[in-house]
């Protein structure tokens, strides 16, 4: 039986993978923890403990105690928000990363740490992006994904210890706010559809960017840590796609079913960041490898994002 910790799971990530585990695993056997207080949705679907990520002995106190034999590391501080403040960035998202490491190796102990299309930079061709290519990230948060790479395939190749990595585009969500990232509008953008016809989009209309809806990267988290050791070739993180989408096409198809819905742009820093990144991502290696296939389209979450969205909303 596997005994699970989901450190960071009140994040987007967070809350919808705890519950999706605890469906697997059952409740009392995945324990959720974060700096924060208890997301709603969690409440009394398991176990929950306050745990700041950085903090190593009180990880190892919980690991030990509980006989945890997988551990989920969500917790980071995002694209956006880390720009914001750079040293906290690569503390919480290097320190937390380094210290479950260590501890995987003492207790022989499975991994999933997410990284992220931030690592890719100016530099990184935009169309398709491969798997093995140019990696030079220009925001913090994109250093410390791409360093973590680094360390996760170290720490396997010197160690021996099983971790998992995906490489997350934007994912979009209707049961749990954005944490500060690049791609939030993609989410928000169907929240003031409904609550007020119109939308101000922080990035401009033409700037295509891979997004993924979260049941598909939920799904995928798992199905890499399902796969079997020997299907796994690639110890770097893999390339995950689902579709690609601009401002204006997004805008376009809630337009289609939300006829009145009112699109303007007013690009701030945060367009800087989603220049850097590719329009669009090559993941043949995990469909090869590990057998992935994305499910939602634009078309279908958009659909299933409204529907939950009004009845959220009270709409």
């Amino acid at each position: 039986m596997e005994k699970v910790l989901v450190i960071g799971a009140c994040g987007q990530i967070g809350v919808e993978l705890t519950l999706a585990l605890r469906k697997i695993h059952g409740g009392d056997n995945v324990w959720a923890s974060d700096i924060r207080d208890e997301n709603p949705l969690l409440v009394g679907t398991g176990p929950y403990t306050s745990l700041d990520a950085t903090d190593a002995e009180g990880t190892r106190t919980l690991v030990k105690r509980e006989g945890v034999t997988q551990i989920y590391l969500l917790a980071a501080l995002l694209s956006a928000t880390g720009e914001k403040n750079p040293k906290l960035c690569w503390d919480l998202n290097m320190t937390s990363l380094r210290q479950v490491l260590d501890l995987a190796v003492e207790e022989k102990i499975k991994i999933f740490w997410p990284s992220s299309i931030a690592v890719f930079g100016t530099t990184t061709p935009k169309v398709r992006t491969p798997q093995m290519t140019v990696i030079e990230p220009t925001t913090m948060y994109g250093i410390t994904k791409y360093a973590g790479e680094m360390l996760c395939q170290y720490y396997q190749k010197r160690y021996g210890i099983d971790v998992r990595s995906v490489r997350y585009p934007g994912l979009i969500s209707w049961k749990s706010e954005p944490g500060g990232g690049t791609t939030d509008y993609a989410v928000d953008i169907y929240i003031q559809a409904l609550k007020e016809g119109k939308y101000t989009c922080f990035l401009s209309e033409n700037t295509p960017l891979p997004m993924m809806y979260m049941d598909d990267a939920i799904r995928a988290t798992i199905e890499l840590m399902q796969a079997p050791a020997d299907m796994l070739k690639t110890h770097m993180a893999y390339n995950l796609s689902a579709m690609s989408f601009t401002p204006k096409e997004i805008a376009e198809v809630i337009k289609k079913r939300i006829p009145n819905f009112e699109m303007s742009y007013a690009p701030d820093h945060r367009q800087a960041i989603a220049d850097s990144w590719p329009g669009s991502i090559d993941d043949s290696v995990a469909r090869n490898e590990w057998n992935w296939k994305h499910e939602f389209d634009l078309e279908k979450m958009t659909d299933t994002m409204l529907e939950n969205l009004k009845t959220k909303l009270g709409k």
